[in-house]
């Protein structure tokens, strides 16, 4: 692209892909406010879909190769020159796999010990809830798409930290530290945090950034391209056109497929619960052995059956200002909603997460819980099997899509939005990037 062309790029999306797409494209030194404009259009709030309701683990183990390394030292680039430990708690972590064992007689003393009562915020009740059938039957736990072989084989065994006091030792089997002691291989940001700062700071530079306005519609042709977005208000139900648009970038996490059903791009639901405890600097991924009769108080007072078998693994996620994340295993069973407001958490699902995670944690089991809530995750799939995440061109001309990135978006999203910005302007890019270009693929 010629750097003093006129372009009017439009970003659909306001998650972390496309908020740091915005941020980079307003910082490239080709940028020019007289002759490019930046849009950013969000159906409902900044971060309000996975992008605010994730872990912020950041790992040089992730996937995929050709974007971890650079997303990696963006991140902590981006936190030395906009305050980021402060503004959005970028941090190193720890990070290791955990295997415990759980007795009846453990779960009998637990109950017997005084503990504060779990509390919800206001936020719990403005969630729409879902109840499991009672007649759920019991079914394996399914991992979260972070635990790949590639993870599982940089796991080294070591004795629990001392300092990883807020779970119970004498339950731990064993304790394998992820990667090699010492190296900064995991770090951690505060998701939401960490994608409005980036919003703000796109806005700082010129980005134009409408909430609460869904695109409708990308208008193009064979020859010229993209040349409009439509997009209705969500406050007045009105439509809007922006014309003469040169460039969208769709990124909009799982709902890419909903506007560019070839992208083949889905949302996969994942529950999560939020605590108030502060606690030391820790990624945990678990394997809790239960007893073969124990079942979750919250089920036996609704009536309902055990809902899984002996192993549960949960991901906990110590993180800054005074918080615990705990995210539970994905599901099908509700689709994608037209909106990220509008999503459904399944209550016995949280209630199972804190359930699972209290017979393992004294500290855990006595905190309140601030947040119980749900997402969908972004994933490509193709031929039945999940693929890498879409990033650069499509077969139309100006028409971009950055999305797919599973449960590494926060992770990869500087990378990406790097990238994106990169090659709207015209700059050669790795030859790695190459494996998610959208064309491959026939988008």
């Amino acid at each position: 692209m010629d750097a003093q062309t006129k372009r009017n790029i439009v970003i659909v999306g306001g998650g972390i892909i496309g908020c740091t797409t915005a941020y980079y494209l307003t910082r490239h030194p080709k940028f020019n406010p007289a002759l490019h404009s930046v849009t950013l259009l969000e159906a409902t709030s900044i971060a309000a879909g996975a992008s605010g309701k994730a872990g912020g683990l950041l790992a040089l183990w992730a996937y995929p190769s050709c974007l971890v390394p650079l997303s990696y030292r963006l991140h902590k680039e981006l936190a030395a020159e906009h305050n980021g430990a402060q503004r959005w708690g970028y941090r190193r972590v720890g990070c290791g796999s955990l295997a415990a064992t759980v007795t009846t007689s453990d779960i009998r003393a637990r109950a017997q010990k005084p503990s504060s009562a779990p509390t919800d915020n206001a936020q719990l009740s403005e969630l729409p809830i879902q109840s499991t059938a009672p007649d759920e039957t019991t079914k394996e736990w399914e991992k979260l798409p972070k635990q790949d072989d590639k993870a599982a084989g940089l796991l080294r065994e070591s004795p629990l930290p001392p300092d990883l006091d807020w779970i119970d030792g004498r339950l731990v089997q064993y304790y394998e530290e992820m990667g090699a002691p010492g190296a900064a291989e995991t770090a951690q940001v505060h998701p939401f945090h960490f994608t409005n700062s980036m919003a703000d700071l796109a806005r700082e530079r010129g980005a134009n950034i409408k909430l609460r306005a869904k695109v409708t519609k990308i208008n193009d042709t064979k020859t010229s391209g993209v040349h409009s977005v439509e997009y209705e208000d969500r406050d007045t139900g009105e439509t809007h056109a922006i014309d003469g648009v040169t460039d969208v970038v769709v990124a909009a996490g799982p709902w890419t497929g909903k506007l560019l059903p070839r992208t083949r791009v889905e949302g996969l639901r994942a529950h999560s619960v939020v605590f108030e405890a502060d606690v030391s600097p820790y990624a945990v991924f678990t394997d809790i052995q239960l007893p073969v009769d124990y079942i979750p108080e919250h089920r036996i007072s609704q009536g309902q059956k055990r809902r899984h078998k002996g192993n549960v693994d949960p991901e906990i996620y110590a993180r800054p200002f005074g918080e615990v994340y705990a995210c539970g295993e994905p599901d099908t069973s509700t689709p994608l909603p037209a909106t990220a407001d509008e999503v459904i958490t399944d209550q016995s699902q949280c209630d199972d997460l804190v359930a699972y995670i209290g017979t393992i944690s004294p500290t855990l089991a006595a905190a309140p819980v601030k947040t119980r809530q749900a997402c969908y995750l972004p994933r490509h799939m193709r031929f039945g099997e999940q693929r890498g995440p879409l990033v650069g061109p499509t077969s139309v001309p100006g028409l971009w899509v950055a999305a797919g990135h599973t449960c590494w978006g926060i992770q990869n999203g500087p990378g990406t939005g790097y990238l994106m910005a990169a090659m709207l302007f015209g700059d050669e890019v790795g030859e790695e990037v190459g494996k998610l270009d959208p064309r491959r693929f026939k988008v």
